[in-house]
């Protein structure tokens, strides 16, 4: 999609200040039909950013948080999704990099650039913009900038609330990117696909020649691949009960595929066998326990008979947050 500048520069003159009503999708409660309905926007306040969202993908956090299966974290009426791409229709008071009509992607994993944690090298985490699910107004003024149409407010999600056709987000949880990449693409750049190729090139700095083993190949474990085959893993192990997965996964490097259902042993002792004593890293891309278990024992640094849960966690297995 090519969206000039100067004409969404056009547009926004007549939106910019102003309340925007438009549709969103509406979660009323853990696990009810979500509603599309006519909702307002307010104006960016001082550090936002108001985005017009053009595309949006739908994560497992999403439908977590639609199902409020934890309780603490429920928060209703919401506008849930947290991947998407856009264009900046107005900024508040102070955002001076970014301006109208920039291409956008949102991050819930903000950074304000100040505290301990940003000006760490160790850590992408961040103390007042960092994933806070129990979180759901802005942090400038505890409240909300989306409301029902009679002016009841509506929560917002993981700073992002990406499920409207407009959306307000700390200006720490947006970055601008080219205009020249395809916004209908750039929408997993904004979860999925920076949280696998961040995992293999960030948190595991996967060096060359490393073998690797990536537990689940949706899409943050086809990004883990991607991430490992342009850093030079020389075997890429992906484990799947999918059979379907595994085409995808050749595309992105993927060299060997395992499917649990398959095999008359655990999946560890099968990678262990592949690859003499176990792989150099190995990712955990599902969030079950069990398959957790079979990563750490899937690496060479742990065997069956040493393996003791509360004290051996080898550093080359990675749980790749979902």
């Amino acid at each position: 999609m090519d969206v000039g500048y100067h004409s969404y520069e056009t547009e926004s003159t007549h939106t910019a200040g102003k309340v925007i009503t438009c549709k969103a999708a509406v979660a009323w409660g853990p696990g009810q039909p979500l509603v599309i309905e006519d909702v307002q926007v307010a104006p960016p306040q001082k550090m936002e950013v108001r985005v017009k969202i053009l595309f949006t993908s739908i994560c497992h956090t999403d439908l977590s948080s639609w199902k409020g299966e934890n309780e603490a974290q429920r928060a209703y009426p919401r506008i849930l999704g947290h991947e998407a791409a856009g264009i900046v229709e107005s900024v508040g008071e102070g955002v001076e990099d970014m301006k109208i009509g920039d291409h956008v992607i949102p991050f819930f994993q903000g950074e304000c650039g100040t505290c301990i944690c940003c000006r760490s090298q160790k850590t992408n985490l961040c103390q007042k913009f960092g994933v806070n699910p129990l979180k759901s107004v802005m942090v400038n003024d505890g409240k909300t900038r989306f409301s029902t149409m009679d002016g009841n407010p509506i929560f917002h999600f993981l700073n992002t609330s990406t499920f409207s056709q407009y959306t307000v987000l700390d200006s720490a949880c947006v970055v601008k990117i080219d205009t020249k990449a395809p916004l209908e693409k750039m929408s997993l750049l904004s979860c999925g696909v920076s949280t696998g190729v961040g995992a293999a090139w960030n948190v595991a700095n996967l060096q060359p020649g490393s073998s690797v083993a990536i537990f689940g190949l949706g899409a943050v474990g086809l990004a883990v691949a991607e991430g490992a085959r342009v850093r030079g893993a020389s075997k890429i192990i992906g484990v799947d009960i999918n059979p379907s997965k595994f085409f995808k996964g050749k595309a992105v490097g993927i060299t060997e595929f395992i499917n649990p259902k398959d095999l008359d042993v655990p999946v560890h002792e099968k990678i262990g066998a592949i690859t003499v004593g176990g792989v150099d890293y190995s990712f955990e891309c599902v969030g079950n326990l069990e398959v957790l278990r079979e990563a750490f024992l899937s690496t060479h640094t742990v065997t069956p008979s040493s393996y003791h849960p509360a004290s051996d966690f080898p550093v080359s297995s990675i749980v790749v947050p979902l």
